[in-house]
């Protein structure tokens, strides 16, 4: 079988049973992560009405940054600064099939820091 068909069931699965245990409502949304190897994008999302919120992307990080994870914090912020002027300060987080490790604990790291709750 394919490698990489097996690999995409893996994390389909792995996601499938976080998503079970996390939804997000329009007082505590969800703090989705998702990562590529290029970019990472994180958003916040009301899965009562299917509507996203907040979102940041990591080209919006201006600067020198040295590293993915340094970028991934930074960006942490970034929500969390765009969080609060819509008056949201607790979320759910939702680290999709990823391990809670490296830029996605950065990005969990950098919104605590910013002010986010979860």
């Amino acid at each position: 079988m394919d490698i990489n068909k097996e690999k995409q069931k893996r994390n389909k699965r792995r996601h499938n049973k976080v998503r079970t245990r996390v939804s997000g409502t329009p007082e505590k949304p969800r703090f989705n992560v998702y990562r590529s190897n290029k970019g990472m994008y994180v958003q916040l999302i009301d899965d009562l009405s299917g509507k996203t919120l907040v979102s940041a992307d990591s080209k919006e990080i201006k600067g020198d940054m040295s590293g993915k994870v340094a970028v991934s914090f930074e960006m942490g912020k970034m929500l969390a600064e765009k969080a609060k002027k819509k008056d949201i300060t607790k979320v759910v987080f939702d680290r999709g099939s990823y391990n809670y490790h490296g830029r996605v604990k950065a990005v969990a790291e950098g919104a605590r820091e910013g002010g986010l709750d979860f």
